[in-house]
């Protein structure tokens, strides 16, 4: 059974992200460290008492599909209710339509418990909160007065359409087709796939954002418009009204979160009757410009995604110690009691644990300390635009990094438990089947360390990522003057970590300057990962200097000296292996 890890959540946002230092400068208005906890104590016993129970009957009886409409498992609309009813929905939304304005720093820490609990659960609210905050900014005031409040307060619950069978990362090849009724409005044309939460029961009412293009538009992303499209049309008095013509076709049969309803979605097929076909919608933003619209949800949903990965590593390693603490098999040297030794004595199964244990803390830093950023970016001020340069670079990592950890977390959690991970009723399994979907969706890995590489590195002309890594080697610079006995060799490991990574940087950063793209790209993907390695390193050791604590000295030291050997390999890779995969790719070519 998860249990939330609330007093872990909390430290790591004050002391390692930041959330204390910014509630003590005012950043956050009235905010204060009481009611920073009070919400996540309530989030935590929500996550645990309430959406815990209902994850295993969600994987197994999944979204149901029959006659257009989508029934969601037994007991899932009534979570829903109460869950939109202890208004976590509105957490961080704009308080002029009814939101609590809170900082994102929470609104992602709650995100991990809901996630933690279910990650089929917390995915459809988590596509409200960023449609919200695409209305919010682009959306014209009429239609923000009609949707806003709704969406904010849950009522109402928000998609994105993007992905078409031909379009998936490259929405050049886009074909859904919009058209002007002349009456201000749109006609929607096309079909669209894996729309999570496209078709539900949890409301009455379901606020589609769509991308398509207009006939006389430019080719390629530049002629992309976004629309806003209903279920239902809405009445003066702000019901619900006719059908629009648009409906779920089809569910897709997934490996895991299987509550979830992925749906296909057809638009302007003459669905509504009593009209001609085409399903109405509102412009967002300007014509043409939807993609720039859109990208505001996919960055909020991206960092998310990297919450989602974080939240199934922490399910999956309170899973694993538990049966560990459990399951007695052989003999341990270290174990004193009578017959066989509970597995979690065995130095290797140990060493499991503190690998998915240190990997889950280094990679909720990282979203949290992202957070962070995105926060301080929001509040304006002078130095509001290298707080968002700091958000744009640790995006990628933060979605990337930690979807990764999900996924390598969820398999060990099944490796701790043995045969009996492979079997379905201990729920090791599920988990790594839920995990599994975060490093595709919001943009594949391989995308987001492309787009670490070539737009986020010359950030400031090359001086942010430079900035980054000398404010990690200050960290590490306390952790020598510390002299701390139980950092052990974890300041040496973290300056080669560091030295790593900054060769590294500025190898990419020379092919880049050179226009030598392919072989950079060669090395996008370690280059993230050996990034986040040498951060999350950092994180762990910052923790372990603001608390002070003994067990954090030691998990700092164990990730050290155990998981940062990793970066040299990664570096070599980077500078080295371009060549290879080259040579070795063409191979893989059929023409």
């Amino acid at each position: 059974m998860y249990r939330a890890p609330v007093e872990e959540i909390s430290f790591t946002l004050k002391h390692v992200a930041g959330l204390k230092a910014a509630i003590e400068e005012g950043a956050f208005g009235d905010l204060g460290e009481d009611l920073a906890d009070a919400i996540l104590q309530e989030a935590g016993r929500f996550a645990t008492e309430e959406v815990t129970p209902l994850r295993e009957i969600g994987d197994r009886h999944g979204a149901v599909l029959k006659d257009a409409a989508v029934t969601t498992p037994p007991g899932w609309k009534e979570l829903y209710a109460r869950w939109r009813e202890g208004g976590w929905n509105a957490l961080q939304a704009p308080e002029e339509f009814g939101g609590q304005g809170l900082p994102a720093m929470l609104g992602v820490a709650v995100l991990e418990m809901w996630n933690s609990a279910s990650i089929a659960f917390g995915l459809g609210p988590m596509l409200t909160m960023g449609a919200v905050e695409a209305v919010e900014k682009h959306a014209s005031d009429a239609l923000k007065h009609t949707y806003l409040e709704k969406l904010v307060s849950g009522e109402w619950m928000g998609t994105m359409n993007l992905t078409e069978p031909q379009a998936g990362s490259d929405l050049n090849a886009l074909r859904a087709r919009a058209e002007r009724a002349g009456d201000g409005t749109y006609r929607i044309f096309g079909q669209k796939i894996f729309i999570t939460y496209g078709e539900h029961d949890f409301t009455d009412n379901i606020v589609h954002l769509v991308l398509a293009r207009l006939p006389d538009a430019p080719a390629g992303t530049r002629g992309i418009s976004l629309f806003l499209v209903p279920k239902f049309l809405v009445n003066e008095d702000g019901s619900p009204g006719a059908r629009n013509d648009l409906f779920c076709s089809g569910l897709e049969h997934k490996l895991g979160i299987h509550a979830s309803p992925t749906c296909t979605m057809i638009f302007g097929d003459g669905f509504a009757e009593g009209r001609e076909p085409g399903a109405v919608g509102w412009l967002i933003g300007e014509e043409n410009r939807g993609l720039a619209c859109m990208f505001t949800m996919m960055n909020n949903a991206r960092l998310a995604v990297g919450i989602q990965g974080v939240a199934v590593a922490e399910a999956a390693f309170q899973k694993a110690l538990a049966y560990a603490n459990e399951r007695r098999q052989g003999k341990a040297a270290s174990y004193s009691g009578e017959g066989m030794a509970p597995i979690v004595y065995h130095p290797d199964v140990q060493r499991t644990l503190l690998s998915m244990k240190t990997l889950t803390q280094a990679a909720r830093a990282i979203c949290y300390s992202c957070a962070h950023a995105a926060d301080r970016a929001r509040a304006g001020g002078e130095r509001a635009q290298y707080w968002q340069e700091r958000v744009n670079l640790l995006t990628p990592v933060a979605k990337a990094f930690s979807t990764d950890v999900g996924v390598d977390v969820a398999s060990l959690g099944v490796q701790v438990h043995g045969g009996m991970g492979f079997i379905e009723e201990t729920g090791a399994a599920a988990l790594l089947r839920d995990a599994r979907i975060a490093p595709i969706y919001e943009g594949t890995n391989g995308i987001q360390a492309i787009d670490l590489l070539t737009r986020k590195l010359p950030l400031d002309g090359g001086e942010h990522i430079g900035g980054y890594i000398a404010e990690l080697g200050g960290i590490v610079s306390d952790v020598r003057s510390s002299n701390l006995p139980g950092f052990g060799r974890s300041a040496n490991a973290l300056d080669d970590a560091l030295d790593d990574f900054s060769n590294a940087t500025r190898h990419l950063q020379k092919l880049l300057a050179n226009g030598r793209m392919d072989e950079a790209l060669a090395g996008a993907t370690p280059y993230l990962r050996l990034f986040a390695l040498a951060a999350g390193g950092a994180y762990l050791a910052r923790a372990a200097l603001g608390d002070g604590d003994e067990e954090r000295q030691a998990l700092c030291r164990f990730f050290a000296e155990n998981l940062l050997g990793e970066t040299r390999p990664l570096r070599e890779s980077i500078v080295e292996g371009a060549a290879s995969v080259g040579v070795a790719g063409k191979a893989l070519i059929s023409d």
